[in-house]
C-alpha cells in the first residue's frame, strides 16, 4: 500500500510531465485517489502540499466542494428554504425526499458546476496556476464529481487536481467513497487508491 505522500509526489511528477497522448482528453485533469479512512489525513497534509507546490513555483488555488455547496444552499431564495424546512418538519424521516431536493438545487441550472467553471475561467491563461479541488466527500449523497467534470469538458486549461475519497478499480474507473457503483466516466489521470 502506498502512502499519501508518495502518491502526491507521483501525481506531481505526472502534472509536470503533462498528459499522455493515450488519454481520451488532453485536459490537465488529475485525481489523487485515497481510502475514505484517509480523509482527515489528506486535510492535515493539505497545508504542507500547498507549501510544497508554492516552493516549486506554482500559484496554488483551492476550490472546496463543501464551501461551494454551502454557497449554493445559502443563495437559495427564502421561499424555497421555507418549503424545505416545512417539508422536512412534516416528514423528518423521508431523507430521500430531502436529499433529492438538495441535489436538484445543486444541479439546477448547473449551480455547483458554474462555481467551479468560474474559478477555472479566472485562472485560464495565467502561468503556473494549479487548482486543488477538495472536500469532494461533501457531494454525498447528492451527485458524483464525474458528472460535474464531464459537464465542464473543454474548460480545464490549468492543471486541476481532484482529491478523491474512494477506490480506483481500473485505469479510468473509480468508486466514490468506496461503496458507490463503479463509474468509468472520468477523463483524467488517477494516482493512488
Amino acid at each position: 500500500m502506498s502512502s499519501l505522500k508518495a502518491d502526491f509526489n507521483e501525481l506531481m511528477e505526472r502534472v509536470k510531465a503533462g498528459r499522455e497522448f493515450a488519454h481520451a482528453s488532453f485536459e490537465p485533469i488529475f485525481y489523487l485517489v485515497f481510502r475514505t479512512d484517509q480523509i482527515l489525513e489528506v486535510k492535515r497534509q493539505m497545508p504542507a502540499w500547498e507549501a510544497k507546490l508554492k516552493n516549486d513555483g506554482w500559484n496554488v488555488h483551492r476550490f472546496s466542494i463543501a464551501t461551494a455547496i454551502q454557497e449554493v444552499f445559502d443563495e437559495m431564495p427564502p421561499i424555497i428554504k421555507n418549503i424545505w424546512e416545512k417539508q422536512d418538519a412534516a416528514a423528518p424521516l423521508q431523507w430521500h425526499k430531502t436529499n433529492n431536493s438538495l441535489a436538484e438545487a445543486l444541479t439546477k441550472k448547473g449551480a455547483l458546476q458554474n462555481k467551479l467553471e468560474a474559478v477555472l475561467s479566472e485562472l485560464e491563461g495565467k502561468p503556473n496556476n494549479i487548482l486543488l479541488v477538495t472536500d469532494i466527500e461533501a457531494l454525498h449523497p447528492y451527485l458524483r464529481i464525474g458528472s460535474v467534470e464531464s459537464q465542464l469538458q473543454g474548460k480545464f486549461h490549468v492543471p486541476t487536481i481532484f482529491f478523491y475519497p474512494g477506490e480506483g478499480t481500473g485505469k479510468t474507473r473509480l468508486k466514490f467513497l468506496g461503496f458507490y457503483p463503479e463509474d468509468g466516466n472520468y477523463r483524467s489521470v488517477h494516482v493512488g487508491g
